[in-house]
């Protein structure tokens, strides 16, 4: 899993323009404080906030060369956080779904679903309204089927009293199909 404060504190050193511009010159060779202060037309002081920006997130590191400091870009480091954001592993880790269900599917849930699990409002938008029958689905026709219609309706009771909409949603939405007779229904 990836370390959350390991990433902020890269992505935040690299959120800045003047350190960008840093990177891109040690990128090129190792420079003093003075010497980019020089070239980005800065103060030494705000030179050296960046750098320990940078060093801070382990993309830069300093030795000494005489009276001066010598920065150089640990291409290294750069190269091990472009390979770990590069990931989609990596990426995921970064907001995990618990218990399978899509967080986009659970926010539809909670804002038509009462406490009791029965329908609120019918969703107007047909991918919400796709959520509600995969729900519909999933919770009271876990069983091998088929049903009949009043089975159906049965079942649908516990989520709405609009049962009609929802079997007909099951049928218009590929979920379900009928017999030829339309006496008994199967998930498709």
């Amino acid at each position: 899993m990836p370390d959350h404060d390991l990433l902020l504190t890269f992505f935040k050193s690299l959120a800045d323009a003047k350190r960008l511009r840093i990177v891109g010159l040690l990128a090129h060779r190792a420079y003093t404080v003075e010497e980019l202060a020089e070239v980005l037309d800065l103060r030494a002081s705000t030179v050296s906030h960046h750098l320990s920006k940078l060093s801070g997130a382990g993309l830069v590191s300093a030795t000494v060369q005489g009276h001066y400091h010598l920065y150089a870009l640990d291409t290294d480091a750069l190269e091990a956080h472009a390979r770990s954001l590069l990931s989609t592993g990596e990426l995921r880790e970064l907001a995990p779904i618990d218990e399978g269900v899509d967080p986009y599917d659970r926010k539809v849930l909670a804002t038509f679903l009462d406490e009791e699990g029965r329908l609120k409002a019918h969703p107007m938008k047909r991918k919400k309204f796709e959520v509600i029958l995969r729900h519909a689905l999933h919770t009271w026709f876990d069983d091998a089927g088929p049903w009949t219609e009043i089975e159906i309706n049965g079942r649908l009771k516990a989520l709405t009293d609009d049962v009609a909409s929802i079997r007909r949603g099951f049928i218009d939405h590929g979920l379900m199909c009928r017999d030829k007779r339309g006496t008994e229904y199967v998930k498709s």
